[in-house]
C-alpha cells in the first residue's frame, strides 16, 4: 500500500534521537529551545512555542487570547475537528464560513459573519495552499479581530515571498508523522507578539514560573503540553530537510498536474504563481457524475494498493456539532466533500511511483465513469 502521506526517517534522524535517549534529560532540556529557535528563524518570527501536538497548540493559542464563553470564532468546516474543538473546549462557538473551490475559506464571505461576539478569524491553509491571508488580516484589522491561522498543513508554505507563519497574530503548525517534517506528534505556535508567547509558555507547562532555587509559583491555569527532548531532536534533524522534502512533494504534484490537466472526469487545485505549497495533500475533485460511485472508487483504489483518503467530512456534520449547534449546510462545502479525494504525494515517493498511481487512478475512474450518477 502506498499511503497518501507518510514520514521519511533517515539514519541521521535516528542518531539524533538516540543521542538524547542516552543523555541526562528526556524532557525540559535544551533541544526544545533549539528547535523553537530554528523554527522561528525559518519562518521569520520572534517566537516559536512548541507543544506536544497541534491540537494542544490550538488550545494554547485560543487560551492566550482569552477566548471564552460567549465568544465566537469564524472558521472553516473543511478541516480536522481540532480547529474548532479547542475553541469549543473553552466555551466559544465556531461560526462556519463556506469555502471556495480550492478548499480554503472564502474570504469574501467573512465580513457578513462578524458579530459583536466575534473574537478571531481562524482560516486553514487546506492541503498546504495558502489562504488569502492578506485579505483576511485586512478584514480582521477593520473589525479589531485576531487572526489565528491554522497552518497545520502548511509548514514551509509561502505567499508573496513571505513564509506562512509570519502574517497572522498567531499561526499553528503540526509535526504529526504524515506532515512534511515530523516530531512524531508535535505542534507549535509562532507569533511576533511577546505577550502571546509568554502566555503560551505558561499554558503548556502548568501555568508555573520558576523563581529561585526550589521555589516556583503557579500564576495561571495551565496544562502539561510539553514536547519531549527526543521529539525535539527528531524535529531539529528533520528541519534541516524541510526544503528537500517539499521539493520532492512538489515534483510529484507537478507530475500529476501534467498527467491530469483538463481531465474530463475530475479537476485539480492549482497553486498560484505567487504561492508556495507544502503539498501536504494532493486533492482530486471528482466531477458530480462520479459522486455516487465515490465509495466504490475509494475502495477499489485501496484494494489495488493506493492509499487514498477524504479531506474532510465537514465538521458541522459530526454528531457532536449537530447536537450542540444544530443542523447546518453550506453549499460549496457540501459539494467539495462529495468531490474530494486525496491521492499519495510525499517525500518517500519516486516519479515511477507517481506514474504507477496515476495509471491506476485513471483506469479506476474510467471503469466507474460509465455508471454515472442520476441528478
Amino acid at each position: 500500500m502506498i499511503p497518501y502521506s507518510t514520514q521519511l526517517i533517515e539514519e541521521d534522524d535516528i542518531a539524533a534521537v538516540i543521542e538524547v535517549l542516552q543523555s541526562s534529560h528526556l524532557t525540559q532540556g535544551e533541544k526544545v529551545n533549539e528547535l523553537e529557535e530554528g523554527i522561528a528563524r525559518y519562518v521569520g518570527v520572534r517566537h516559536c512555542v512548541l507543544f506536544n501536538s497541534a491540537t494542544s497548540a490550538l488550545h494554547g493559542a485560543y487560551a492566550a487570547c482569552d477566548l471564552t464563553h460567549d465568544d465566537e470564532i469564524i472558521t472553516t468546516p473543511i478541516s480536522f475537528v481540532a480547529t474548532s474543538n479547542m475553541a469549543v473546549a473553552l466555551g466559544a462557538k465556531p461560526v462556519f464560513c463556506d469555502i471556495k473551490a480550492d478548499g480554503n475559506m472564502d474570504e469574501t464571505l467573512i465580513e457578513a459573519l462578524i458579530t459583536s461576539k466575534t473574537k478571531a478569524i481562524v482560516p486553514v491553509d487546506f492541503a498546504g495552499k495558502p489562504v488569502a491571508i492578506n485579505t483576511i488580516t485586512s478584514v480582521a484589522k477593520k473589525h479589531n479581530l485576531l487572526v489565528i491561522q491554522d497552518s497545520s498543513h502548511a509548514f514551509g508554505s509561502a505567499t508573496g515571498g513571505k513564509k506562512i507563519g509570519s502574517l497572522a497574530d498567531m499561526t499553528i503548525f503540526s509535526f504529526h508523522a504524515i506532515k512534511p517534517i515530523t516530531t512524531g506528534e508535535g505542534g507549535a505556535v509562532v507569533t511576533n507578539n511577546d505577550e502571546f508567547a509568554r502566555r503560551l509558555r505558561l499554558f503548556r507547562s502548568h501555568g508555573i514560573i520558576k523563581k529561585q532555587l526550589w521555589n516556583s509559583d503557579m500564576v495561571a491555569l495551565g496544562h502539561n503540553y510539553r514536547l519531549t527532548e527526543f521529539a525535539a531532536a527528531l524535529g531539529l534533524s528533520q528541519l534541516q530537510k524541510i526544503d528537500r522534502f517539499i521539493a520532492v512533494r512538489d515534483t510529484i504534484a507537478r507530475y500529476y498536474n501534467e498527467r491530469f490537466h483538463n481531465h474530463p472526469l475530475f479537476s485539480i487545485i492549482p497553486i498560484g504563481e505567487d504561492d508556495v505549497s507544502a503539498r501536504h495533500l494532493y486533492p482530486i475533485l471528482l466531477n458530480p457524475e462520479l459522486h455516487c460511485v465515490k465509495e466504490d472508487i475509494f475502495s477499489e483504489l485501496q484494494t489495488r494498493g493506493i492509499g487514498v483518503q477524504v479531506h474532510y467530512k465537514p465538521i458541522y456534520q459530526n454528531s457532536f456539532y449537530k447536537e450542540r449547534f444544530g443542523e447546518q449546510r453550506l453549499h460549496q462545502t457540501e459539494h467539495f466533500y462529495r468531490s474530494e479525494l486525496s491521492i499519495p504525494c510525499h517525500q518517500k515517493m519516486s516519479l515511477e511511483d507517481a506514474a504507477h498511481i496515476a495509471d491506476i487512478f485513471l483506469e479506476v475512474l474510467e471503469k466507474y465513469a460509465y455508471r454515472g450518477c442520476t441528478f
